[in-house]
Parts: C-alpha cells; sequence; structure tokens
C-alpha cells in the first residue's frame, strides 16, 4: 500500500477535504487503508496549521522574469556541452579515428608489399639464371675473387 501512493482515490479527497461520515462507515471494512488514510488526514491538519509564509510582492514577477530568462537561453549549446552528450560523443570519434588509422595503416603496408614483389619480379626476370656450369664451379670461383697474400712479394719486401 505504501508503495503505490495513489491506489486509493480517497487519499486525494483527504489531502483536500475531511471525509464525511458515509466514506468513514465505507473505511470500516478495510482497516489497512483506514489506518493509512487516518495519517494521512493527520499530516494534513497539521499542515493545515502552518502559517502562510510571506512572499515578496514581487514574486509572481519574479517567477514569470525566470520562465522567460529560461526560454531565452540557448539551449544548442546548453545540451552540447554536457557531459552524457560530450563523453559518448568523444569516444565514438577515438574508436572511428582508430579505425581509420588502422584501415589507413594496413592500406600502405599492403601497398609496400605489392611495390617490393613487383620490384623482386623486375629484378628476377633483368637478370639471366647462371649456367650449370657456373654453379658446379662456384666454389673455385669464389676463391678466386678473395684477395689472397702473395708469400713470395712479401718475402722480397722483407
Amino acid at each position: 500500500m505504501k508503495d503505490e501512493p495513489f491506489q486509493n482515490p480517497l487519499r486525494e479527497l483527504v489531502w483536500r477535504r475531511k471525509l464525511t461520515d458515509a466514506e468513514r462507515v465505507g473505511l470500516a471494512a478495510q482497516p489497512e487503508v483506514q489506518a493509512d488514510l487516518e495519517i494521512e488526514s493527520r499530516l494534513s491538519e497539521m499542515l493545515a496549521r502552518l502559517p502562510d509564509t510571506p512572499v515578496p510582492s514581487n514574486f509572481t514577477a519574479r517567477v514569470l522574469q525566470a520562465v522567460e530568462h529560461e526560454s531565452v537561453r540557448p539551449h544548442a549549446m546548453n545540451w552540447f556541452w554536457t557531459w552524457r552528450v560530450l563523453v559518448p560523443r568523444v569516444a565514438v570519434a577515438a574508436v572511428v579515428i582508430s579505425f581509420a588509422g588502422l584501415g589507413i595503416h594496413h592500406y600502405e603496408l599492403n601497398a609496400h608489399r605489392v611495390a617490393f614483389a613487383k620490384k623482386v619480379v623486375l629484378m628476377a626476370a633483368a637478370q639471366p639464371m647462371p649456367s650449370v656450369d657456373a654453379l658446379k664451379n662456384f666454389n673455385a670461383i669464389q676463391r678466386m675473387s678473395q684477395p689472397h697474400a702473395d708469400d713470395e712479394l712479401l718475402a722480397l719486401l722483407r
């Protein structure tokens, strides 16, 4: 009952006026509702005893001025800079920029690989393969191209 304050229509009547005798007789069959409405009735009586608070003479003008000021204020800049809107926008922008950067990096890497493969194909086609005889004597040819000391010349210099 306490979780649903407007379930009983008599509750609002208690706020506005005292219940009639017929309404009170109808509540006698419902003791849990009657106790709740009795508390509401006492609270309403206590609030009615409170003195009215004085308000300034220009209260209405001030309220209307505040409402007008609120309606004139530009809401476009106000909602753009709130954290609830700004943080998700920044996060989405960061994700988009990251994916774009990764995509560009992947494209550049593939472009370099393709260019390197084309160069390898051109080099392979430009230089003919060595003959089988040259490959048989590879060790001898390699030794000939290496510099070696001439022992006789070195002996004469000493």
